[in-house]
């Protein structure tokens, strides 16, 4: 990504030394030699020069420390000849020594060999050209792994004891929740299709958003639930004034509808032709697209998931950048991720910077604030506006959308506490947490998420997928044997059957025949029925099934027509066989004529050129 404020690159040692001050000069001069550097800037420019020519440059490059050699080399054998900072922090864990530092101000008081190999970061091309033929080139960025997750992490809490002006720091271990969401995505996929196939799915007619009753009735068909609920936090020294909030619940719809799957009707979301179409397709099939799709849509920016960054409307919006090319980033560092292995998200994080996989969330960091636009204002966040923003970005796509269509697995605490490098910040001293997505500690790409991200060319479940057991028996009742049904084949067997008990449904033939009525397909049914079933269908039930198919598709609905009444038979018999009408008309009864509202218009038209009209 280009900077906007990146100095000026250098063709030349030569370029780079005149474009410097003479008092600058004087000093990256002074390390070079035992010599004495000359006073005025040409003879110091020769000077420079000089004791780099030839062989003397390998010399002074020898005369490095290891990790200033690093820097020399990633420069050397990198993308650009450009030094930057953060990059190197990310890779090394440390920064190289440029010498000492002003006592007042950020400059450099006396440069170290550094001096000479950049200038404003910047390494000359001919300088660069030449340390190219003996530099070693620099190990490759590596993103560390993890066999498991810890079971437990240290958490620090400061703890206020009364009539004491002093806090003291209690460390505690907090157990980590594991989650693999694989499993669970399939099912919940299954589950939210088939509660808007009921059309009780409610969502803002101008935002699209669930509502909290909407949030609620998901949350109850999710599998194992959300990924945080309502119980006591693990430690009593843990705040928990803020509410944390919906995670997979909350994306569903959006997820849905983002993909295609789903569209507004009235109040209420609806299944398209797609999201029918999805109900019988392989569930690793739809997840991939859902995600193909999230990459691209503007249903939502994910930065308005973090409630306490305001400013993000008005002026703030338009200084946003694309949601398109952060996701695209994110999903880049994705794909270097070994699949079945544990990643702790600071590590992705420094593997992303490392990398040089940026993306910026504002053109404008001063219209976003905390609490008060002027002393709140994320300006003066400094260096650490990556780990406020961008990191947080990150979190929120990987624990809210990744991790909910099964792409990654997920190890978490609660957020409360579990980041500090918020604290310093204006305002932020009186949140629990800066985001409900601080807590996620740990992922995983699982096969799913290595199928959809390209990694691999088939999937391979990482489980088998089971189901409850189902008893399909002559006199047409289905009865659950063993273990209970999940949300989504409970929602299943409900749209097609009479439901007689907890645990016994009854296939009957009107509720069967308003369930294709309403649009659902008796193929998904049958397909379940004989999935789910240790035994093949009684032949009797599979002719009940086949009648009714049968029965379904001996009536199509046409559309809406207009009912004309004739004076007489003879009239309307002629309107029904006169070249210039009968294509726009039918003959329903003697005197009677039905006409599609499509072609009205035309059906007029025609009327009048023989001799009639229709009083509208």
């Amino acid at each position: 990504m280009p900077y906007s404020n990146e100095p000026p690159r250098y063709a030349t040692l030569n370029q780079a030394l005149q474009n410097s001050t003479a008092d600058w000069l004087k000093r990256i001069a002074a390390p070079l030699s035992d010599e004495k550097p000359p006073t005025r800037k040409a003879d110091v420019i020769a000077f420079i020069e000089r004791q780099l020519a030839g062989d003397k440059l390998r010399a002074i490059w020898q005369r490095l420390d290891k990790t200033q050699q690093a820097a020399v080399a990633e420069a050397v054998h990198g993308s650009e000849p450009i030094y930057r900072a953060d990059q190197f922090a990310a890779k090394y864990g440390e920064l190289p020594d440029w010498g000492i530092r002003e006592k007042y101000w950020s400059g450099i008081k006396k440069p170290s060999l550094l001096g000479v190999f950049f200038f404003d970061n910047i390494m000359p091309q001919d300088i660069r050209d030449r340390l190219a033929v003996f530099v070693p080139k620099p190990p490759k960025t590596e993103l560390r792994t993890v066999d498991e997750p810890p079971e437990t992490v240290a958490q620090s809490f400061h703890v206020w004891t009364a009539g004491s002006n002093h806090a003291s720091i209690i460390t505690e271990d907090i157990p980590l929740t594991r989650f693999d969401t694989e499993h669970a995505a399939m099912q919940d996929l299954q589950a939210v299709l088939q509660l808007i196939d009921t059309g009780k799915l409610a969502v803002s007619d101008k935002t699209r958003l669930p509502g909290k009753a909407a949030i609620k009735t998901i949350s109850a068909l999710l599998f194992n639930g959300d990924f945080y609920d309502n119980s006591p936090p693990p430690s009593q020294h843990l705040p928990c004034k803020d509410e944390i909030g919906p995670i997979r619940a909350f994306a569903w719809p959006l997820l849905v509808q983002a993909g295609g799957l789903a569209a507004l009707n009235g109040k209420t979301l609806a299944l398209t032709n797609a999201g029918r179409k999805a109900l019988g397709e392989p569930p690793e099939k739809v997840l991939c697209a859902l995600w193909n799709k999230w990459q691209k849509t503007t249903l939502l920016d994910e930065l308005s998931r973090i409630d306490c960054i305001k400013g993000q409307g008005g002026k703030g919006k338009r200084g946003l950048t694309a949601v398109k090319g952060r996701r695209q980033a994110i999903q880049t560092a994705l794909k270097s991720c070994e699949p079945e292995r544990w990643i702790a998200v600071n590590d992705f994080f420094r593997y992303m910077i490392a990398s040089g996989i940026e993306f910026e969330i504002t053109r404008n960091l001063w219209t976003l604030y905390i609490a008060d636009p002027n002393y709140g204002n994320l300006g003066d966040a400094g260096v650490n506006d990556w780990i406020i923003l961008q990191a947080r970005y990150v979190l929120c796509l990987l624990f809210e959308y990744a991790a909910t269509l099964g792409l990654i697995d997920v190890a978490f605490i609660r957020p409360h506490s579990a980041r500090n490098d918020y604290v310093d910040l204006w305002g932020a001293d009186n949140l629990d947490f800066f985001s409900r997505y601080d807590g996620l500690l740990y992922f995983r790409l699982t096969p799913l998420g290595a199928y959809c991200l390209g990694l691999r060319d088939s999937y391979q479940p990482s489980m088998p997928v089971t189901r409850a057991r189902l008893r399909v028996l002559p006199n047409l009742d289905v009865v659950v044997a063993g273990r209970a049904l999940s949300p989504a084949d409970e929602l299943l067997l409900n749209s097609f059957m009479r439901r007689k008990s907890d645990a016994v449904w009854h296939l009957d033939r009107d509720s069967l025949l308003a369930a294709v009525e309403n649009g659902r397909d008796l193929t998904i049914l049958r397909d379940f029925l004989a999935a789910s079933s240790d035994d093949l269908l009684p032949g009797n039930v599979e002719q009940f099934l086949d009648d009714i198919a049968q029965r379904t598709r001996q009536l199509q609905d046409k559309g809406m027509a207009r009912l004309i009444e004739c004076a007489d038979p003879a009239l309307a018999a002629l309107l029904a066989n006169d070249s210039r009408t009968k294509r726009y008309c039918l003959l329903a009864g003697e005197r009677h004529l039905a006409v599609f509202a499509d072609d009205e218009t035309r059906f007029r038209s025609a009327l009048r050129k023989l001799g009639y009209s229709l009083p509208k």
